[in-house]
């Protein structure tokens, strides 16, 4: 008998319509070993949403593009103890460039599996996706794969209009170098030093790994689309292949009943012309004994 996590393992990869009486089947086998416990620990599992249900099919089916978002929400929590500004405007574009394609990945995984979903299902699997970016708590479980209703958080906001720096004052526009050193005075009225050469430097190498992995990240992307069409065209051709097969068996099927019917038709045909060849003789035989 498996453990509990191996059938909830089990029962949140099952499209919502087959959990139920999946359950109740562990749950029987679980009886049946008399083990009490896992019993009563298996039938507390819920039914996932659809939502929910999408989000656990990514955990299965797109687990490297799940571990790259979630490798965002820790560079956005990082970015958001240093106060880095262009660091999270830079991120958080990114965090909504791969929600976005997550959430398009978990619509078209759900039609593979026969399901239509709806928009705010979809809308939903982002919210839990930005959830699990904010919360590394929520991020586990996302990544275990074993969600039965969606998860939602504030999350780290819309952090793409976030400042570099603090201007107080009026309304006036600043231009980068006026934020710059707005920042240096800001900095300095509270004590705080300026970043060191060697801090700049790290900052910069970070925030080109930054750029580096999500390029990385749309590459696999687009190569996996790319895969995705290639694998469809493919069934769509062997799809054609196997209709063109079905026709050619099915006129060979038709052929051979017609050569079923032409080789009994020539049977009675042979018997016919031996009948009347005998018919024949026995007629000439006749023709002679009246001419005697």
């Amino acid at each position: 008998m498996p453990d509990l996590d191996s059938v909830a393992d089990a029962l949140y990869g099952l499209d919502p319509g087959d959990f139920v009486a999946a359950r109740s089947e562990f749950a029987a086998q679980a009886r049946e070993a008399g083990d009490r416990e896992l019993t009563a620990a298996i039938g507390r599992l819920r039914k996932p949403t659809v939502a929910a249900w999408m989000v656990n099919l990514l955990a299965r089916e797109r687990a490297d593009e799940l571990a790259a978002l979630l490798d965002i929400g820790s560079a956005l929590r990082t970015a958001q103890r240093r106060l880095s500004g262009s660091e999270m405007r830079k991120l958080s574009e990114q965090r909504r460039r791969v929600v976005a394609a997550l959430e398009r990945d978990a619509g078209r995984l759900a039609a593979d599996r026969g399901r239509t979903v709806s928009e705010s299902a979809l809308r939903e699997v982002g919210r839990t996706l930005n959830a699990a970016l904010s919360d590394p708590d929520i991020g586990e479980q996302v990544r275990q794969g074993r969600l039965d209703a969606i998860v939602e958080s504030d999350g780290f906001g819309d952090l793409s209009a976030m400042p570099l720096t603090v201007v107080r004052g009026g309304s006036e526009e600043y231009d980068e170098d006026d934020r710059t050193a707005a920042g240096k005075s800001a900095r300095k009225s509270k004590g705080e030093r300026e970043p060191t050469e060697r801090e700049k430097a790290d900052q910069a190498a970070r925030e080109a790994e930054i750029d580096e992995a999500a390029a990385a990240l749309d590459s696999a992307h687009s190569a996996a689309e790319e895969a995705r069409e290639a694998a469809s065209a493919a069934e769509q051709e062997l799809a054609r292949h196997e209709e063109e097969v079905a026709e050619l068996r099915a006129k060979l099927e038709h052929a051979e009943q017609q050569r079923t019917f032409a080789r009994r038709a020539a049977a009675e045909a042979k018997k016919r012309v031996v009948a009347a060849e005998r018919a024949v003789s026995a007629a000439e035989v006749d023709l002679a004994r009246t001419k005697n």
